[in-house]
């Protein structure tokens, strides 16, 4: 399999910091390094897996929606090398912001994985960001990008919760 140096650049510069490099560092200086640290031990089980689960689930959905910005947008995610084209395939037939919501199930499965109190406030602080970012930057730049496409495609496809069937454009 060829790796995509482009798709590999833009997934650790803005994802991986965000999923990786932040709650790593507010767990080492918080002293809060061992997992599952704060739970009851019969909690920590079904947490941990929890967390395990939510987490291979959101890096799975993000490397997918990265790899549909490159194969159909002609772009990726970054803002310095947006997509040319409007992608709606695959997970984004369904929801608007499946990238987002794959790196707040890994923000949330950390949190639970490692008991933290603060990866729940960074989980909780990046969701907030993200829910007025998109809303008044994000869909106002691509309504101006795509045009009457994309103000189709938020008629039809739901911003956060996502449909049950895929919406065919």
């Amino acid at each position: 399999m060829k790796v995509n140096r482009r798709l590999v650049k833009v997934f650790f510069i803005a994802p991986f910091n965000i999923m990786v490099v932040v709650p790593g560092l507010l767990l080492w200086f918080s002293n809060q390094t061992g997992f599952l640290g704060s739970f009851d031990w019969n909690l920590n089980l079904f947490l941990g897996a929890l967390g395990a689960g939510l987490i291979f689930l959101g890096v799975v959905i993000a490397w997918s929606c990265v790899s549909l910005f490159k194969d159909y947008g002609d772009g990726t995610p970054a803002p310095w090398d947006p997509p040319k084209h409007l992608v709606v395939r695959g997970l984004y037939c369904h929801v608007r912001n499946p990238l987002v919501e794959g790196v707040f199930c890994v923000l949330l499965g950390e949190a639970l994985l490692a008991g933290s109190f603060l990866l729940l406030l960074w989980f909780f602080f990046f969701v907030s960001i993200n829910l007025v970012y998109t809303l008044l930057i994000e869909e106002p730049e691509l309504l101006n990008r795509f045009g009457e496409p994309f103000r189709t495609y938020m008629k039809n496809v739901p911003r956060w919760f996502p449909r049950k069937t895929p919406w065919e454009n």
